[in-house]
């Protein structure tokens, strides 16, 4: 009797905790409520004054002279979630972003989204989500990021609105090389100067290549372990018309390797984004079609090629 009263007390006690913690959460309302994407609209309580991308934002951040705080994320996206714990729903963090910027929150433009994926990874060499990029009023990015604790977030934000006040001209200057460097990147040139790339050049490739392979569990020797169905597309059409049996077999194993893991969905079908181990075992728990979509092409490829 005693055990059934704890345990019923400790239930009243966590129901309790949870609905204070959603009105605290629920205390604020910004833009996003009357948006009808399911991430935006987990956003639509936070403390910071999120808008939609609009055309009518983007001329209020002119109007006002403020530049653009654009955060790009996805419903499934692990450190969204952490980041937005972590920095959007703090009342010190928002404060900051709200005094200073124009904050954008978006999904569901991928219009939008290559735009300023291609400025991180100009800017850092990497991309990723979720995605935040300072823009200009006009939407010229000049700085960006992906995942930033706190802190970090806090005292970038300080030194780019800082920096914005007192030295426009750097900023703009910076911004425009940036965005005369993604036109650029864009432009694809017809070169008939060079020699066309040999088969011998494609072996010596492949055979640098296959350092990195892991030979027993599949993929690369490295954790964690991402499917990059395109690479062993790619294999497998090079083993196949080269006659590569190592590299066949390689393919195989990758393939046989995956759909044995934890990183298929054993029950509800479909291959998670990555694994965390080198043995596929433990997944990250995340479906992204454009994984799935490549890899049924290539597991239909792969059986007609070998009947497994």
């Amino acid at each position: 009797m005693k055990k059934v009263l704890f345990f019923l007390l400790m239930g009243i006690a966590v129901l309790s905790c949870k609905q204070k913690t959603e009105e605290v959460r629920h205390k604020h309302t910004n833009a996003l409520i009357h948006e009808t994407s399911p991430y935006l609209l987990q956003h639509a309580h936070n403390p910071v004054n999120w808008e939609a991308w609009h055309p009518d934002v983007l001329k209020r951040a002119q109007k006002e002279d403020k530049p653009l705080l654009i955060s790009i994320g996805y419903a499934a996206c692990h450190w969204c979630h952490v980041m937005e714990e972590e920095c959007f729903e703090d009342e010190e963090v928002a404060k900051l972003m709200n005094d200073n910027f124009i904050n954008i929150d978006r999904e569901e433009r991928p219009d939008v989204d290559q735009i300023y994926m291609d400025a991180i990874q100009m800017i850092s060499g990497q991309g990723g989500w979720p995605l935040n990029i300072v823009a200009l009023p006009d939407g010229k990015p000049f700085w960006g990021a992906t995942y930033v604790p706190k802190e970090n977030w806090m005292k970038s934000l300080e030194q780019l609105a800082e920096l914005y006040k007192t030295d426009k001209p750097r900023v703009s200057g910076y911004a425009a090389d940036l965005a005369n460097g993604l036109h650029a990147i864009n432009l694809v040139e017809t070169d008939t100067d060079s020699e066309r790339y040999s088969l011998e050049q494609l072996d010596s490739a492949v055979g640098n290549w296959t350092q990195y392979f892991d030979t027993f569990l599949g993929g690369h020797k490295q954790a964690p372990k991402f499917m990059m169905p395109n690479n062993w597309d790619f294999l497998l059409h090079y083993g196949t018309t080269v006659q590569k049996p190592e590299i066949m077999d390689f393919v195989d194993t990758t393939l046989t390797r995956m759909a044995y893991g934890g990183i298929y969905d054993h029950v509800g079908g479909g291959f998670s984004r990555y694994a965390v181990d080198v043995k596929w075992h433990v997944p990250h728990f995340e479906k992204m079609l454009y994984d799935n979509g490549q890899l049924v092409s290539l597991y239909a490829k792969a059986y007609a090629a070998t009947q497994n």
